[in-house]
């Protein structure tokens, strides 16, 4: 007698990874997102002083005020269209707000209310100001811009910038500063053309600058800090006593010079960057991202935990949080069963067994809390952190335990699981795991920054920063690069669905149905350059091989496609931030995790309403296929759908590990078409596999065989 591994088995994963910051969970009652509860957001990434008022700038959560040095704070936002708020700047009696993906707004009777100031900006991701007189620049992700009259118009100053990548301006004297990804930029006629100072940079990119004196400073990504005394012509390192080379923020306050840095916290110098010193006492988040000097204090801005404020210098730091909301963006979304986990950047891992009606904390054990990535394999869930490396949970979260050993860099940003293999991408390439995180080894793939990572079959898919899409036919043994056709080489996000390869671009979503021999645009209907930063799918009512394909962007919310990206069309309705940094799929619903700290929920049957009756489909199928089981994982109950091209005997198995049957839920005789047939599984959890068996009725030599798997957990 024959058991199911008499038979070769056809094994395909379907795997959508949920890449990569606060939680509040939006949305109203059903017909449009539903908010669930227990989340809020919002961290602090830049200051302003105007006198006695001090204003905070949160991504997702807006603009707030405080009058009385921190001690509380009231919402700032009225007439906000864009509450993602990365730089403040003061010239008068106006207040002036860059955004990300809303420009440029005006308040001029501090926060009470705002205008959209954004005329003839054509980037409108603002993510530096700087104010020279009467003049106003405007640092985007497409050069620098200027206004002459408060923002009521702008126009180009960007000739001469070969990267227009601005992260940070600065004004010294009649000299302005621009800092990109990797040069410095120097203008000494307000912008109408730029040349690059750089002899002594090292091409770390530019987050921060500081005027002190005749001196200036610039943080760097990763290279610490710089010093030019000659206006840019040439630069200086100057780190002794920096712990954290990730400088995103400085502060001047007489003879002291502030740094604010990516895990390290302050550090302060009183000799003009020669030495360091850190000034953390009480500063219980080090991951500062803005700094701030009003009279004698001193402010820092956190990614998670909101301000703190120090009276002496840094000396000690006493939190400032009263009516400031704390929380962090959510970056990965994984299903465990009927557990639905969330991992923020910053706040750690939440969890929801009721649909996201109410969240646990499910972070006991994690010594870092910036989890960007979160995977389960049978009753395993990994969380991937930024500076952490890679955490194990064997008891849905409520203890973690670290599995680093051997893992080339702890900056994980994407995790993947094939059979027993588990894959970490990393900021320095992928690494393999072949027994649950014990020990790590580095793939091929090596020196190469790593955004997201698939599994379709036996092919491993890994998305980079910049340098395209590689594929592994031999877990990780080997790497070909996979672009002809994509014209933008970043890829933030994946999703398969049968043969078919998704890609999430910056500029939208691309196809491939070779395993990325080629690509090609898949994305009329999506809002214009719209940054894909996660994918999803769910299997379609129309049959085998049909599919829902949702698509997560910055700035445009959810879009739907049914027909494999051809067209989109968005489901944003009750969505209130549409900056959508994870999808999930759990049960009938489809959750979207928000930068701003939102989860959404929205019932798939609102968004999908052509599906035809259950059961047997109208269109005719053009060959046999067997689809992956939906839900998967599932607990008690599963649907698979599978096609036929034409009319046959047809057997639907279940098989246990063993090969021994389990269940058979079909035995006879169908007509060509669509199908589909639930499981209610009265069996123990563990690993599944579903045959499909269909033999010709009219020629006995044409037979269909396949063999997927499934996971069931109790």
């Amino acid at each position: 007698m024959k058991t199911l591994l008499s038979y070769p088995i056809a094994r395909r994963f379907l795997l959508v990874l949920l890449l990569p910051l606060f939680l509040l969970l939006y949305f109203p009652a059903e017909a449009q997102w539903v908010q669930t509860n227990g989340l809020f957001g919002g961290y602090v990434i830049s200051f302003a002083v105007s006198g006695t008022n001090l204003f905070a700038g949160t991504t997702g959560g807006g603009v707030f005020l405080s009058t009385n040095n921190g001690t509380s704070w009231t919402a700032a936002s009225t007439g906000l269209t864009n509450t993602s708020i990365f730089a403040l700047a003061v010239s008068g009696t106006n207040l002036f707000a860059g955004t990300l993906g809303g420009g440029v707004f005006l308040s001029t009777n501090n926060g009470i209310s705002w205008t959209a100031a954004s005329t003839g900006l054509t980037d409108n991701n603002v993510q530096s100001l700087a104010i020279s007189g009467t003049n106003l620049f405007a640092g985007t992700l497409g050069g620098v811009f200027l206004s002459t009259n408060n923002g009521t118009s702008w126009s180009a100053v960007s000739t001469g910038l070969s990267d227009t990548q601005v992260n940070a301006l600065a004004i010294s004297g009649t000299n302005l500063f621009a800092g990109t990804n990797g040069y410095i930029y120097l203008s000494t006629n307000n912008g109408a053309s730029w040349r690059k100072v750089d002899s002594g940079w090292t091409n770390n990119g530019v987050k921060a600058f500081a005027v002190f004196g005749t001196n200036l400073f610039a943080g760097s990504d990763g290279g610490g800090v710089f010093l030019s005394t000659n206006n840019g012509t040439s630069w200086t390192s100057v780190d002794s006593g920096l712990t954290s080379m990730y400088v995103r923020a400085f502060a001047v306050a007489g003879t002291n010079l502030f740094a604010a840095t990516e895990g390290g916290g302050v550090f302060l110098s009183t000799n003009s960057g020669t030495s360091w010193t850190a000034v953390n006492t009480g500063l219980t988040n080090t991951v500062v991202r803005a700094l701030a000097v009003s009279g004698a204090n001193l402010f820092a801005g956190t990614v998670y935990s909101g301000v703190f404020l120090s009276t002496n210098s840094g000396t000690n730091w006493t939190t400032a949080n009263t009516g400031l909301p704390t929380n962090a963006s959510v970056y990965a979304l994984a299903i465990s069963g009927t557990n639905l986990f969330v991992g923020t950047n910053g706040g750690g891992v939440f969890l929801s067994t009721n649909n996201g009606t109410s969240w646990s904390p499910a972070s006991t054990g994690l010594t870092n809390t910036s989890v960007f990535t979160l995977v389960t394999s049978g009753t395993n869930i990994f969380a991937g952190t930024w500076n952490g490396g890679v955490f194990l949970s064997t008891n849905n979260g409520a203890n973690w335990t670290t599995v680093n050993t051997g893992l080339t860099s702890t900056r994980v940003q994407a995790l993947t699981v094939s059979g027993t293999n588990l894959f970490a991408g990393t900021d320095s390439g992928v690494c393999l795991s072949t027994n649950n995180g014990g020990n790590w080894t580095a793939t091929s793939l090596t020196k190469t920054y790593i955004y997201s990572l698939a599994v379709s079959g036996t092919n491993l898919f890994a998305g980079t920063f910049g340098s395209g899409v590689f594929l592994s036919t031999n877990n990780g043994t080997s790497w070909t690069a996979v672009n002809t056709g994509l014209n933008k080489l970043t890829i933030k996000s994946f999703a398969v669905s049968g043969m078919n390869l998704f890609a999430g671009l910056d500029n939208g979503v691309f196809l491939s149905t070779n395993n990325g021999t080629s690509w090609s645009s898949a994305s009329t209907g999506l809002p214009t350059n719209a940054s894909v930063w996660s994918l999803a799918v769910s299997p379609a009512a129309g049959g085998a091989g049909a599919t829902n394909l949702f698509a997560g962007t910055n700035g445009g919310g959810v879009s739907l496609s049914t027909n494999n990206g051809t067209s989109w069309t968005a489901v944003n309705t009750g969505l209130t931030d549409t900056r959508v940094r994870a999808l999930v799929v759990l049960g009938t619903n489809l959750f979207a995790g928000t930068d701003g700290g939102a989860v959404g929920r929205r019932p798939l049957s609102e968004m999908i309403t052509s599906a035809p009756a259950e059961g047997v489909f109208s269109d005719s199928p053009a060959s046999f296929n067997l689809d992956q089981n939906y839900p998967n994982p599932f607990n008690p109950a599963t649907t698979i759908r599978y096609s036929l091209p034409t009319a046959g005997k047809v057997k639907l198995t279940i098989y246990d590990m063993l090969g021994k049957t389990v269940d058979e839920l079909i035995n006879e005789e169908q007509t060509t078409g669509w199908k589909e047939v639930h499981w209610n599984a009265n069996v123990a959890s563990g690993m599944y596999f579903y045959r499909l068996e269909s033999v010709s009725v009219t020629d006995p030599n044409n037979r269909f065989v396949q063999v997927k798997k499934m996971l069931l957990l109790k």
